[in-house]
């Protein structure tokens, strides 16, 4: 970016309640060096100056209409019909090239209102949300976008000692944000990989053979939150091939845990028919918190402490029976080449011999129901290791180098 080259970045915020805050965030923007553009989210009362872009135009993008609105005398609805509309007004900003970056303020209606209009912006546009929910879980205002959420401490309600600390230093993150170029290179393939702590060494090495063929691999932790990330990466086509080696979060889903990656996981890759790689990595846990919250109706099951914070719970075969059933359909919906990779050594670090989650009949439940559930045209290679064994990183890489196109040694341009 050329340095006379002025970039824009809206502001959004509720211009009848966080006015005079929303004008200091602007100001401190401009001072910045950096242009602005204001978009009135409120409703009900009067803005507090007149902003660039008015809350009738965004009512108008939701196909509402703000006097309806305001004497319906609903927050919910008005904030939801909001949201909706300024998700349209900022993609449309950004697409016409007017805008380069936004960033908002709010409480936690604002930020449900700003947050949906960065969630509509490609990844890489700058997006700051000053809130005052973000020191809590903010994974529903997020989403699988790249929102830098930064806690407003003290309440949006007027100008103080520690207010105009947060709001000016949100303003320069922003500001240098856009300014920050970054230079890629754009050609070649691109691989999305899953990992967890228990399949870890297995995408280590397996990355490491698919960079040495040239391919660039980005790594998705199976967290829930990852999982979104990744599957809307494969849904937007940024991704060439996918190695979705751990499919933990499909056990979050089925069995309560916290980090469910929802039910289109594993759908992505299907109907974008690019070539994939698929293992039931860690589908012998369950993700819980603390032992604390845990349902008490699992309190008879086995579980692992994986970290002070973290506790596993290991699936049963009936779950597992239903585990196999449900990503054989997943991967039987592939429009592409796909092929499922079944580590009989264990399907987790934690589940090889010796290990606290070594449960042969549950592994067997889940690979039986997996080879029978697949149609026929997808292939199943059975690898006598652990999922963590060089053996087995070798051969999910290898397989996805082939349905690439790539031959032994060869390399991308």
């Amino acid at each position: 970016m050329l340095d006379s080259v002025i970039s824009t970045i809206a502001v959004l915020g509720t211009l009848d309640t966080k006015g005079v805050e929303i004008g200091f965030l602007a100001e401190q923007i401009r001072r910045c060096g950096c242009a602005t553009l204001v978009v009135d989210l409120g409703v009900l009362g009067p803005p507090a100056f007149t902003p660039d872009i008015p809350r009738e135009t965004v009512a108008r993008a939701a196909g509402g209409d703000l006097r309806a609105l305001a004497s319906a005398g609903d927050r919910g609805q008005a904030v939801a019909a909001m949201a909706l509309g300024i998700g349209e007004v900022i993609r449309d900003l950004h697409g016409q090239g007017r805008i380069q970056a936004v960033v908002g303020m709010g409480g936690s209606a604002g930020t449900t209102m700003a947050t949906a209009a960065m969630r509509a912006l490609p990844l890489g546009v700058p997006k700051v949300m000053v809130s005052t929910v973000a020191g809590g879980d903010v994974s529903a205002f997020v989403g699988a976008s790249d929102i830098t959420m930064v806690p407003s401490v003290v309440d949006v309600s007027g100008l103080n000692r520690i207010s105009r600390q947060v709001i000016a230093r949100a303003a320069s993150a922003v500001a240098a944000m856009v300014r920050t170029e970054v230079q890629e290179s754009e050609d070649g393939p691109l691989v999305a990989a899953s990992m967890f702590g228990n399949t870890t060494q297995c995408i280590d090495a397996a990355r490491a053979t698919l960079e040495s063929a040239g391919i660039e691999v980005l790594v998705f932790h199976a967290t829930g939150a990852g999982g979104r990330t990744m599957e809307s990466l494969v849904a937007a086509g940024f991704i060439t091939g996918i190695l979705d080696v751990t499919t933990t979060e499909l056990a979050d889903e089925l069995a309560g845990g916290v980090m469910s990656a929802g039910p289109d996981r594993l759908m992505a890759a299907a109907r974008a028919g690019i070539p994939a790689v698929v293992a039931p990595g860690c589908l012998d846990m369950v993700n819980f918190w603390a032992p604390e919250s845990i349902p008490g109706k699992y309190r008879d099951r086995r579980f692992y402490r994986h970290n002070p914070s973290v506790t596993l719970m290991r699936t049963t075969p009936a779950e597992n029976r239903e585990l196999g059933r449900r990503l054989a359909e997943r991967v039987n919906a592939s429009t592409g080449p796909a092929a499922v990779y079944l580590p009989t050594g264990g399907i987790s670090a934690i589940s090889a011999p010796g290990q606290p989650f070594h449960w042969p009949e549950a592994d067997e439940a889940l690979f039986h129901s997996i080879r029978s559930g697949l149609r026929s045209g997808i292939t199943v290679m059975e690898v006598d290791a652990n999922i963590n064994d060089p053996a087995f990183s070798d051969a999910v890489a290898g397989g996805l180098l082939q349905m690439l196109g790539h031959r032994p040694g060869m390399r991308t341009a």
